[in-house]
């Protein structure tokens, strides 16, 4: 990765000029290198002078200047130019010898490239969606659905090992279930929908035995979430590790064991006839309720028990992607972890609201939600998938019916595949080309600016799984796609494939498979088809 190539060079100029005295001794901080949005800044530039102008004792062009010196004998090869402006910028321009080479090494890797051992085959449990068994999925849970998949398969190429968890929230005593229960014997007030009146009918004979609302609710509960399974697995293509029941949970004692352990740590106390848990003394601003005056637990137990569990299996690392209606859980969850000295990294990202704009036939009858399966009925798996991702996960989500339904470039999901559908019809045109381009191919041909510019795209692709990797901005990659797939529109604009210079045709033949790698595995970390016509 030329980025991380870049850094490394940084590193060693510093040291270098401090063992010539040249900089004053001191912590090489992080190196920042960044990708200018104006071309004629470079292709990267840093502020590293910037960054360490004070432990330099040297004011930042000077700085610059010694690192720029240093960087001119090294690596040559490297960088067409290296020039430092005002006030400390380093800016490096990639020569064209190394964009030309990138292109076979693309090629040699294949679906490896973009691989990175950044994450060392460290666990990691990513628990999503994880919605309510008492209906079907409605589209703020797609949310959920998409981005937890997604950034399973961008951890997963960043070199973690990954287990996908789903938590069946089917807790008998719970006041959803106990709802549910009421509303299978016809005790309750909840609007019944369409769905849930086929499924108590299936279930009258045994309904007829229980009349215990819990035990009722469970049953219930445990054919819509046959269902909510079946739709994730089969329509939304997305294969869970684990499902977790709640109930078991119970079953196994696992409750009672934590609240006893958490009893012997003395962090319960008894307060307005329940029990309360001191989060307050682990970071939450307040304590909670973990017994209820009716001496029944409180979700909050069940949830504690469920993460004491995924904390002593290992994980170095624990995602939860929860809806917005559980943001004022997060608080209670984080003094948890620390109750339980977990030892790895504990993150929370909570989803937004989706709401729908356009002209729709998804009408909202009364009681109801749109679903999910109504979304993607509506508008297909690849274009749900991919408008869902290309929001941040902490904003609100406007969902353009109409646009997605757009067979045309202003839809990014439409022009994306266009372009990997466009790169397989040159590959039928060239079928004979394809197989022997290896042994003529001579890629020192490719020098016209759009070609050069596909390239620099291309390279891109690891630093996207890096940068992702770290930070969970997903909306990156369908973005990347967009812009690569513009990349390869205007070289094939620009630069005719079949040509009568076949050593030519040869280099961008190398050119446009290497692309199709690109542009497939980057769909591929987003569950999005590559389609060969349309």
């Amino acid at each position: 990765m030329i980025r991380n190539e870049i850094k490394s060079l940084i590193k060693q100029a510093i040291k270098e000029l401090q063992k010539q005295g040249k900089l004053a001794k001191f912590d090489i901080p992080e190196i920042l290198v960044e990708c200018p949005e104006n071309k004629a800044h470079g292709d990267y530039s840093t502020n590293i002078a910037l960054q360490i102008t004070k432990k330099a004792k040297r004011e930042p062009i000077e700085i610059a200047n010694l690192i720029s010196s240093k960087f001119k004998v090294q690596s040559s090869k490297l960088f067409e130019k290296i020039e430092v402006v005002e006030p400390g910028f380093i800016n490096f321009f990639v020569s064209k010898e190394f964009l030309q080479k990138q292109v076979a090494d693309v090629l040699k890797q294949k679906q490896k490239f973009g691989d990175l051992k950044i994450g060392r085959g460290k666990k990691i449990n990513i628990e999503f969606i994880s919605a309510n068994p008492t209906g079907s999925l409605h589209i703020g849970n797609g949310r959920g659905a998409f981005f937890g998949n997604a950034l399973s398969n961008v951890l997963e190429k960043a070199g973690y090992k990954i287990t996908k968890e789903y938590f069946i929230n089917d807790a008998k005593k719970s006041t959803q279930i106990q709802e549910l229960g009421k509303t299978a014997l016809e005790k309750g007030t909840t609007y019944l929908t369409q769905d849930l009146k086929l499924k108590i009918k299936k279930l009258k004979t045994k309904l007829k035995n229980i009349d215990n609302n819990g035990e009722a609710g469970n049953l219930l509960a445990y054919e819509v979430q046959k269902d909510i399974r079946n739709f994730i697995e089969r329509k939304l293509k997305i294969k869970f590790d684990n499902w977790v029941s709640e109930q078991q949970l119970y079953n196994s004692s696992k409750v009672k064991k934590i609240y006893s352990i958490l009893k012997k740590k003395k962090l319960v106390y008894k307060k307005d006839g329940a029990e309360w848990l001191k989060t307050s003394k682990f970071g939450d601003k307040k304590d909670w309720v973990i017994i209820r005056t009716d001496g029944e637990p409180t979700y909050l137990l069940s949830d504690i028990a469920c993460h004491r569990d995924k904390f002593d299996k290992g994980f170095s690392k624990v995602i939860n992607i929860w809806g917005a209606d559980h943001q004022g859980h997060v608080s209670k969850i984080k003094a948890v972890a620390k109750i339980l000295n977990y030892k790895g990294n504990f993150d929370v990202l909570i989803t937004q609201i989706v709401r729908l704009k356009g002209k729709k036939k998804l009408s909202k009858r009364k009681g109801e939600i749109v679903t999910l399966e109504e979304l993607i009925n509506e508008v297909g798996l690849d274009v749900a998938r991919f408008f869902y991702l290309t929001k941040s996960l902490n904003s609100q989500m406007l969902f353009d019916l109409d646009l997605a339904k757009e067979q045309s470039e202003k839809n990014p999901v439409y022009y994306v595949q266009y372009a990997h559908a466009r790169i397989c019809s040159i590959l039928n045109k060239l079928e004979n080309s394809v197989t022997n381009w290896r042994d003529r191919a001579n890629l020192s041909q490719l020098n016209h600016p759009s070609e050069l510019n596909l390239i620099q795209k291309l390279i891109k692709f690891p630093e996207i799984i890096e940068d992702t990797a770290k930070d969970y901005q997903i909306q990156r990659v369908p973005q990347y796609a967009v812009d690569l797939a513009a990349a390869f529109h205007q070289f094939y604009r620009d630069c005719q494939v079949l040509s009568e210079d076949k050593d030519l045709e040869q280099a961008r033949l190398g050119l446009i498979l290497a692309t199709q790698i690109v542009l497939k595995n980057t769909l591929d970390l987003i569950g999005i088809s590559a389609p060969k016509k349309m």
